[in-house]
This record gives C-alpha cells, structure tokens and sequence, in this order.
C-alpha cells in the first residue's frame, strides 16, 4: 500500500506531464469556440469572493472528517486543479462539450478524490459540508454534480453554477476564513438558493479541443 507522502509525489507527477501539454493545448483550446469540454484539467474562480475551488490531503475535524475543500486566492497553486469527468456509468466522453444541465464529477488531479457533499454541516458557516471523497477518481452517487447555465454548452468565458443531484444545494463561497493550519483559506459550502455567492467561472487549464462529433465515443483522460 502506498504512503500518503508516495500517493502525494505521484500525483504531482501526473500534475507535471500534464501541465507540459498546457502550451500546445492553448493553442488548441483556442479554436474550439470558447467550450468547456469532457476530460480537461481546470481551476474554478469563485467570481463573487474571487477564490479558485481547492484541496489538499487534510481531512476536517469536524463533521464527516474528509479530505476538506477550501477556495484559495492565489492563481499558482496546483491543488486547485479538477478534471471534468462524467458519472460512473460514463456520459463524459472526451473532448464532447459540457452541456447546460449536465451531471459531471470534479475530480482532484493530486488526490484523485472527487468534490462531494452530504447532509453534514459546514465547520464555519453551518451550511451543508462540501469535502472531496473517494479513492483514485471513484466515489459514490454524491459525487455528483449538474452544471446550470445559460445556452447550449458551459463557455469558458460565462459564470456557472454547479448543483449538486443529492441534495440540490449550489457550491457556494461567502467569505468565512479558517485559520491554523489552513489559515487564510476560505470555506466552501453548500447553500440552498441560488446567488451570487455560488458562481464560478472555468479559469486555467488544460482544455480538451472539443471533437468533431461529440456523440461519438472516446475513452476519458
């Protein structure tokens, strides 16, 4: 079995070949309309509280006691990056656009644990605990998340919001900060109504060109 520290150097391993593709894949991304796509690697800017979604291999101490899920201001962190999959019965294939009302999975490229909530209550504000779960990228039916926004397909360039299918609530940011040993990060949560505390915006990444015909089938990154 591996130790969290060799679990840990792999993941930044796979984080480093990854990113070696990020400036061939620009190019790439830059022809494909703007469209956020099936099996690309991103950051997500909370655009109220101006936080990118993150995690890292410290679990909460309080309810559920997963790995915990903060928003972090820098732009450079490598935790803060998530792969867009589809569920575990697939419906993601690679390069196919994300459609508006669309169910995908977050999953974190450096933990492969996937973003998650469940009827426990967050550890700052007492809304509902988001946390990341799950063991190289497979988890459960609320790991699950529907994409809301407007049109056809997610755009880079739009805000959107993410609802979770088991409990309805919005992954949200409303400003509350933890302190030791994560001082300075901001809770993330899950809140019930839709507002401004619960859009996001696709930011750096490696995004997938999206195919020529996405109803055709590909195996996921």
């Amino acid at each position: 079995m591996w130790s969290a520290g060799s679990r840990r150097a792999a993941g930044q391993a796979l984080l480093g070949l990854l990113l070696t593709f990020l400036v061939a894949s620009s190019r790439a991304a830059k022809t494909g309309a703007g469209l956020v796509t099936c099996g690309s690697v991103l950051k997500l800017f909370n655009t109220q509280h101006r936080v990118r979604l993150h995690s890292h291999d410290i679990k909460y101490g309080s309810g559920s006691g997963q790995q915990s899920v903060t928003g972090v201001e820098a732009s450079d962190d490598a935790n803060s990056y998530w792969r867009i999959r589809g569920g575990s019965e697939g419906g993601c294939p690679r390069g196919s656009p994300v459609r508006c009302g669309q169910a995908v999975r977050l999953t974190h490229v450096l933990t492969g644990k996937n973003l998650h909530t469940h009827h426990f209550p967050s550890p700052l504000s007492n809304n509902q605990e988001v946390s990341a779960f799950g063991e190289d990228g497979e988890g459960d039916d609320l790991d699950l998340w529907t994409v809301r926004c407007s049109g056809q397909h997610w755009e880079r360039e739009a805000g959107v919001r993410f609802q979770h299918v088991g409990t309805s609530v919005f992954l949200s940011v409303t400003g509350e900060q933890y302190g030791s040993p994560i001082r300075g990060q901001h809770e993330v949560h899950g809140m019930s109504s839709a507002n401004t505390h619960n859009t996001w915006k696709a930011m750096e990444g490696i995004f997938i060109k999206p195919s020529v015909d996405p109803s055709a089938g590909h195996d996921e990154l």
